[in-house]
């Protein structure tokens, strides 16, 4: 019998080991997955009410995040592409072009960004400079596309099961429970990881439209010459920008000053750049400043300290890499919560009946 259990406990580390190896060499793709899945499960669960099946709601909460997304960045790549082209129609940047890159000096010849312009620049040869330079690239180009597309299945299939079977899943850890330590750790990590990333995308919700309106309104007060381009756009980019530590929103509305004020300086228009610096003042102030000190307290969870949450962020992407913004706040909460829930049950300690302090704006306040 002991014989048996030795086989049976060794098969089973093969293939612990095995799945931790998988699991490993696409933990980013996995950890977007848990990510997202505890970011929209609230979404998921509300859908409920409407008596949907399972599978269309995770559908639906799928869709609802990814399709806008892509379409915001398919949207922002045609705008960079016309205002590139513009931009280098007016100003003849290509003569400043370093000798022997071929393709760089067909930037002066870049078509109009439809399909018939496309293929009329195509017949008339302006892209064979561009298309050299691409199929010398193509085997680095086909890794990075294929390893992109790759991850995105990975993160959208196992979201969608996640949101499925997540109880299902949950239930099954719980079967390994003793003295209720178990149970009691899985019960606060999930609601607080909820608590947590759900409080992210309402943040990005959020500073999405407050971007909207400031730079709509700046824009209606300013002369033309003074606008920022496509405040919509700039607003939601803002918001998304929001989960970027550190520099966060400033990587969008930087730039945005930086080209209003370039146009206008272009333009023999000095007077004008004192828009531009009540722009970056409404942005730094109510963009910026305003709601991280006002909102954040309001999205956190009721375990995690806002400004250790802030720290993960920080942190995460330097010591993991890109992967790293998802991965710290999952583990940061995770460990808080083990050190608030387990450990002390596990040193002999008596459960508190009282549960969390209460000095914490919490977000199932707001439910």
């Amino acid at each position: 019998m002991n014989e048996r259990r030795l086989v049976v406990a060794g098969f089973g580390a093969l293939v612990a080991a095995i799945t931790g190896y998988i699991a490993y060499r696409f933990i980013a793709a996995f950890t977007v997955a848990v990510f997202l899945y505890y970011s929209t499960r609230r979404f998921y669960t509300s859908l409920g009410r409407f008596r949907l099946p399972k599978r269309v709601r995770a559908v639906l909460t799928i869709s609802m995040l990814a399709v806008p997304l892509l379409l915001l960045l398919s949207y922002t790549l045609v705008l960079v592409a016309v205002e590139a082209r513009a931009f280098i129609e007016t100003y003849p940047v290509f003569e400043a072009a370093p000798d022997g890159i071929a393709w760089f000096e067909g930037l002066e010849d870049l078509p109009e960004p439809t399909i018939a312009g496309i293929i009329e620049a195509y017949q008339a040869g302006q892209l064979d400079a561009f298309i050299d330079f691409a199929v010398e690239q193509a085997a680095f180009v086909t890794s990075i596309v294929t390893g992109l597309l790759l991850n995105l299945l990975i993160v959208s299939v196992v979201t969608y099961y996640l949101l499925i079977d997540g109880e299902t899943f949950r239930g099954w850890l719980l079967r390994f429970d003793d003295d209720d330590i178990v149970r009691e750790y899985l019960e606060a990590a999930d609601d607080e990881l909820e608590a947590v990333l759900f409080g992210n995308l309402l943040n990005v919700i959020v500073i999405s439209l407050i971007s909207i309106v400031v730079f709509s309104g700046y824009n209606a007060v300013a002369p033309p010459v003074a606008e920022v381009p496509y405040p919509a756009l700039a607003g939601a980019l803002t918001g998304i920008a929001s989960l970027i530590p550190v520099v966060g929103m400033k990587i969008v509305y930087l730039p945005l000053a930086a080209i209003t004020g370039v146009r206008i300086a272009l333009r023999g228009d000095p007077a004008s750049l004192s828009y531009v610096v009540g722009f970056l003042l409404l942005a730094v102030v109510i963009v910026d400043t305003i709601p991280d000190l006002v909102l954040r307290p309001y999205f956190s969870g009721e375990r995690t300290h806002v400004g250790l949450l802030m720290l993960a962020y920080i942190f995460g992407p330097i010591v993991f890499g890109f992967y790293g913004l998802f991965f710290a706040p999952i583990v940061l909460v995770l460990a808080l919560t083990f050190a608030d829930t387990a450990l002390p049950r596990l040193l002999g300690a008596d459960p508190e009946p009282d549960g969390p302090p209460e000095s914490q704006t919490r977000l199932d306040r707001f439910r």
